[in-house]
């Protein structure tokens, strides 16, 4: 199912269209496995209306890589395709072909080929700059691997100089939740973003026509289920030693949110530590977060920072399963149990304050609140934590927002615990201590607010954002 993409597709087809005005385009697509990266460059070219080739490199020696490729220039099977020596030799017979009868090139799993000979690049950057870049060729080089595709970019690549516009494509924003399950309510859809993080890939693995509770039991948890391995994969895939990783990612997930209390926790030597972090973080897994009250000019300097699991299916997979396949076989019933008594917690704590960070953004960029923001996010210090805070420094506005998904509406007591205590912890760390801040409020409730709490909020001009509120203004 393709869904949304609108944006990808405008970008794809203006990169076309200046090829075909005479000014050939070198693009490179990356993005995390599952986020749709081959189905939207496939949709886009057979949309488009021009003749292109698509080839996607699989693991296996660099000679059959080129048969595969030879193959499809040549638009014949595999066993009749001619044979070329080096990706040189190739590359130069594939110059002459494309530049006469074909107008896209899109180049998959690249990362495959380059690891399985390192003269493929090479080869291409020579093959663009006496072919290509004077024709009418869009080429398009696409990966997951975080490092080989940034590599490309950087300013020891070869084809660095040649590349001319660069997407990486993002999970689906929740919006699009509504399209995979139009018979589930708000809260089933935000459960369903909280596990799968937006990747159509996952998504398009569970069935609307279950419920969500029913999907984790029939799909999630079926023998063979793809979501059982998809960690172990992508790990493997990317990563050497990806039980380190795992153990980093896993000790996370269990609270260590600091450099010392990883290292305590996965027994792994700090500086070793940091360099797995790098790793986690250039992947997307991985996302280190400073309070949004650290100015921008300290950030570089500033101590406290926390690690967070940044990618939603790695958390839902260390929060539900991982605790059980360790112990494999496991009961799937005990499993289902944990997960209908977890799931509010989870979906609490992981994506609900997301999207009231992102509900937030979408209404500053509307100027439906009461002050412009140079910053938003969280907060915490030794006393308070926040869901939700956005910031002017130049004006001293601060607004301060709770998140609140349990099942019962928002009371008074929560109301004025923010508003006359924990306002004071959050404006201690301010410049002066808060001396000449502005402070708003805001509380983001799966079920609302009983009146006492409406009426206490609206006496300091507070903000009162249920599920449907959110719900809509996303959309």
């Amino acid at each position: 199912m393709f869904i949304n993409r609108q944006h990808e597709m405008v970008y794809l087809n203006d990169l076309l269209a200046r090829a075909q005005a005479g000014s050939a385009r070198l693009g490179v697509v990356t993005g995390r496995r599952r986020v749709g990266k081959t189905e939207l460059l496939l949709h886009w070219a057979e949309q488009s209306g021009t003749p292109y080739i698509y080839w996607a490199a699989v693991k296996e020696p660099a000679v059959r890589q080129r048969a595969r490729l030879s193959a499809r220039l040549n638009d014949t099977l595999l066993d009749f395709a001619p044979v070329y020596g080096s990706w040189r030799e190739l590359w130069d017979a594939a110059g002459r072909v494309l530049t006469r009868n074909h107008r896209i090139l899109i180049l998959d799993n690249l990362p495959y080929a380059v690891e399985a000979d390192d003269e493929m690049l090479p080869a291409l950057h020579a093959a663009w700059e006496r072919y290509f870049q004077t024709s009418q060729m869009t080429v398009i080089l696409c990966g997951s691997h975080g490092r080989i595709m940034a590599g490309l970019l950087s300013d020891k690549s070869l084809l660095q100089q040649q590349v001319t516009a660069r997407m990486d494509l993002a999970p689906l924003p929740f919006s699009d939740m509504q399209e995979f399950f139009p018979g589930w309510d708000a809260e089933n859809r935000v459960a369903a973003y909280a596990i799968s993080g937006g990747v159509p890939a996952y998504l398009n693995w569970l069935n609307p026509e279950l419920s969500l509770t029913d999907n984790f039991q029939q799909t999630i948890l079926h023998p063979g289920s793809m979501f059982l391995a998809e960690p172990d994969f992508l790990l493997y895939d990317e990563l050497r030693e990806p039980n380190n990783y795992l153990g980093i990612m896993k000790a996370i997930s269990s609270g260590a949110h600091t450099l010392t209390e990883i290292s305590a926790g996965t027994a792994i030597p700090a500086t070793s530590v940091t360099f797995y972090l790098g790793v986690l973080q250039e992947l997307h897994l991985v996302e280190r977060r400073l309070p949004v009250t650290v100015q921008a000019s300290g950030r570089g300097r500033a101590h406290n920072g926390r690690y967070f699991i940044s990618d939603a299916y790695f958390q839902f997979y260390m929060w539900f399963l991982e605790p059980f396949l360790s112990s494999y076989p496991f009961s799937s019933g005990q499993v289902a149990d944990f997960f209908r008594g977890g799931l509010s917690d989870f979906v609490g704590e992981s994506v609900f304050p997301e999207l009231a960070r992102n509900w937030l953004q979408t209404q500053a960029s509307a100027g439906k609140v009461p002050f412009t923001m140079d910053d938003i996010g969280s907060f915490w210090n030794g006393r308070v934590t926040l869901d939700v805070v956005g910031i002017n420094w130049t004006s001293r506005d601060i607004l301060l927002g709770e998140c609140k998904w349990k099942t019962d509406p928002v009371d008074v007591l929560e109301v004025r615990a923010l508003t006359e205590t924990k306002s004071r912890w959050v404006l201690q760390d301010l410049p002066a201590e808060g001396e000449g801040w502005q402070v708003h409020y805001a509380f983001f409730s799966r079920k609302g607010f009983l009146p006492a709490a409406y009426n206490q909020l609206q006496k300091f001009g507070g903000l009162a954002v249920n599920l449907n509120n959110l719900d809509a203004a996303l959309k």
